[in-house]
């Protein structure tokens, strides 16, 4: 057993390495610098990650693109808030496709994106 579940564990690690900060730190600093509620908990007990007057925000690296925009849909549907992303840039040459998905499918669907580098500068889009 211990053969299986080491590699597992090794390759856990290394995904989470290739990140200069977690998600969580991004998360807190946005949500902080703009005055919402981290984790905010709704009734099925999933979480937003911030919570502010007007939106229901999803914070994801930029390689999570695609699922932030379900949850991001979801939260604002169980919130009656606009549906938004916050999407973590650490590598603006890799990460710009990421954000040029996002921004097609936002456009349909009316989501609002925030993005964040590793510098923790915000902006909107």
């Amino acid at each position: 057993m211990l053969k299986t579940l080491l590699p597992l564990f090794i390759l856990t690690l290394s995904l989470e390495a290739k990140h200069l900060y977690k998600e969580k730190v991004y998360q807190e600093h946005f949500c902080s610098t703009l005055g919402g509620q981290t984790e905010y908990t709704l009734k099925d007990k999933t979480r937003v990650d911030c919570l502010l007057d007007e939106y229901a925000i999803e914070v994801d690296f930029a390689q999570k693109w695609a699922e932030s925009i379900g949850q991001s849909l979801y939260y604002a549907s169980q919130t009656s808030r606009k549906a938004a992303v916050l999407l973590i840039i650490e590598d603006e040459l890799k990460d710009e496709k990421y954000l040029r998905r996002l921004q097609n499918v936002s456009k349909k669907h009316a989501i609002d994106i925030w993005i964040i580098n590793q510098k923790f500068e915000i902006s909107q889009l």
